[in-house]
């Protein structure tokens, strides 16, 4: 398998004007630790993630000054450097954009995971050039050892063309699952993601089960509860966890 079979192609992304308080509330919202940055034609020139709000002076987390230490040291760039990130209002301030790691469409599957472990990092931004094209993440990863696990053969050119349909008919609607992912295996469809109300749930497994050569449809599709904040898993996946 290669990354373009896994990924998904609706991106959520910001830009490096995109306002920090802006950017934190959309990952919020959508369930994510993390956003590529990219400029006015999609190309890829940073990214945001969880780690990156640690330092903030909103919160009173700056990293802590021996003043004289850095000024014996020669660290007052560093300090300068350190003062954008705590104070920046916006996304450039503080994402990551120098040696940015990422994939490119056809990159095997084992060959990501070795790099998401070595740069420790949980999402692969996928480029073709410069310009974003998609994102793997573990969630994506997940999704591929599920589907693998009935034992199915490597998805062919035609379960690709699948996936795009499936894809398409689910996220033009209003009710879409957040951070909706489909695998497809011999016309076997894996969807997953997040949803808010359980009417989305059979929306979403009808929509892809009236695509043209999809022999059947698992759900893994994650419910959340948005006044508790609580997680439930799909009852298919509740029904393997008791099998297993």
């Amino acid at each position: 398998m290669r990354a373009h079979q896994i990924m998904s192609r609706k991106v959520t992304t910001v830009t490096a004007d995109t306002p920090i308080l802006d950017a934190a509330n959309l990952m919020l919202q959508q369930h994510i630790s993390g956003l590529p940055v990219v400029d006015e034609t999609g190309r890829l020139i940073g990214v945001v993630s969880e780690g990156d709000f640690v330092r903030r002076s909103e919160i009173g987390t700056q990293s802590p000054r021996i003043r004289w230490l850095e000024f014996l040291m020669g660290a007052t760039g560093k300090v300068a450097q350190d003062f954008v990130r705590e104070h920046g209002r916006k996304v450039g301030a503080i994402m990551t954009q120098d040696d940015l790691c990422t994939a490119t469409e056809d990159m095997p599957l084992a060959e990501l995971v070795r790099l998401m472990e070595r740069r420790n990092v949980k999402r692969l931004p996928v480029v073709r050039g410069h310009t974003l094209t998609g994102i793997v993440t573990r969630a994506d990863l997940l999704r591929a050892v599920a589907s693998l696990a009935r034992d199915v053969p490597d998805p062919t050119a035609d379960d690709d063309h699948i996936r795009d349909r499936v894809i398409a008919a689910v996220e033009k609607n209003d009710w879409r699952p957040v951070q909706f992912g489909v695998t497809v295996r011999d016309g076997i469809v894996h969807l997953s993601g997040i949803i808010t109300d359980e009417r989305f749930r059979r929306a979403t497994i009808v929509a892809a089960e009236n695509v043209s050569g999809v022999r059947l449809v698992h759900d893994h599709l994650c419910l959340v509860d948005t006044t508790s904040g609580l997680s439930f898993r799909s009852p298919e996946d509740e029904e393997w966890a008791k099998i297993g």
